[in-house]
């Protein structure tokens, strides 16, 4: 089993995971074009692609999902209140399925869990991977953790966590008032230091790979979310993977 990232952050996301023959995307925020050419860096074709699972509606994770799945004759997972609040964008689509946000599901040799989080979105969910013998937790976009969401991650063979922002740089940045109590409050993104609180919860003695992703640009440094993480796992800093916007995340192989 493993994982990528074709890019994180507020410009566009997806995230692949693999086992065998099956290829799940979850989010697609790119067009057509770059999603196909970050696919290539990565070494695959978009019609390699077993399945599209949706976190919610934003358009930085699914603004690409309709034109990928058309051309590609992909399915795509996501809740019902996801699709209602991108009606238009997905009208007509084939092989569309409406999941519950409490039952798993197979995609192939992959069995996806979603689960609940707190976000301003209309019934957005997260979700974990797993081929039966490791489990791939991913969390990118809650305002707050909560006791399901700790249940659900612990215990993970790795981790895809949110770092979104720096507490000191959001309130002194320029972002609007309301835009800074948006990112920052509870249906928002969670920071660093929240990120860092919710993994000291969690069971990490089979950790093999953890990942900060979704950093803000503007609000936030790749050196101050690894460090809030590291301290975390009282590890090395370069153990800490960070997924870029432009770059993404190369393969990582769950062992």
């Amino acid at each position: 089993m493993r994982f990528a990232s074709l890019g994180s952050g507020s410009e566009g996301n997806a995230l692949l995971v693999q086992a065998g023959r099956t290829c799940v995307l979850m989010d697609c925020g790119f067009t057509l074009v770059e999603t196909g050419a970050r696919l290539a860096r990565l070494g695959l074709a978009a019609d390699s692609i077993s399945g599209i699972v949706v976190t919610h509606e934003h358009g930085d994770h699914i603004a690409g999902v309709a034109r990928l799945a058309r051309k590609h004759s992909i399915p795509v997972w996501l809740t019902h209140g996801t699709r209602q609040a991108q009606c238009e964008l997905l009208a007509c689509l084939p092989g569309l399925t409406e999941i519950n946000p409490h039952h798993s599901f197979a995609i192939g040799e992959l069995q996806v869990q979603p689960y609940a989080v707190p976000h301003d979105a209309d019934e957005p969910v997260q979700y974990v991977f797993s081929d039966g013998a490791r489990r791939l937790g991913v969390l990118t976009d809650t305002g707050c953790a909560t006791p399901h969401i700790e249940a659900t991650l612990s215990g993970c063979d790795a981790l895809v966590l949110e770092t979104n922002h720096d507490p000191e740089m959001l309130a002194n940045g320029d972002y609007p008032s309301s835009l800074k109590q948006r990112v920052g409050g509870r249906f928002g993104h969670l920071s660093n230091t929240e990120a860092a609180a919710l993994l000291a919860l969690l069971d990490n003695s089979r950790l093999q790979h953890i990942v900060a992703a979704h950093l803000s640009r503007k609000n936030n440094t790749r050196e101050l979310a690894v460090a809030a993480l590291s301290a975390v796992l009282n590890c090395n800093s370069d153990w800490i993977a960070v997924a870029t916007q432009k770059e993404g995340l190369g393969w990582r192989e769950i062992l």
